[in-house]
């Protein structure tokens, strides 16, 4: 399996990091965890991904945290599962 390098910041192109800022002001931190720098290699992908993660994290029953650790469990559940050949 082919490995990519994770994309910083300060090495993203200006699509790449117009999603970052949108990540770091959403979220209000001022860095970019190593999911979002993994698939940052597919500009189109990144923006998709953090669109859809943004609506669902957007105010509604469940507080952000519970949604933020909600949101981080299914990831790496989703990644084991495609390291064992799994497709979900």
């Amino acid at each position: 399996m082919a490995t990519f390098g994770l994309i910083e910041y300060a090495d993203a192109t200006t699509e790449v990091r117009a999603v970052y800022d949108d990540i770091m002001a959403t979220r209000k931190v001022d860095c970019i965890n190593n999911f979002w720098k993994a698939i940052a290699h597919d500009p189109v992908l990144l923006k998709r991904t953090w669109e859809s993660i943004k609506q669902i994290m957007a105010p509604g029953a469940l507080d952000p945290l519970t949604k933020a650790s909600l949101t981080d469990a299914a990831t790496a559940l989703l990644l084991i599962l495609r390291r064992r050949g799994n497709r979900a």
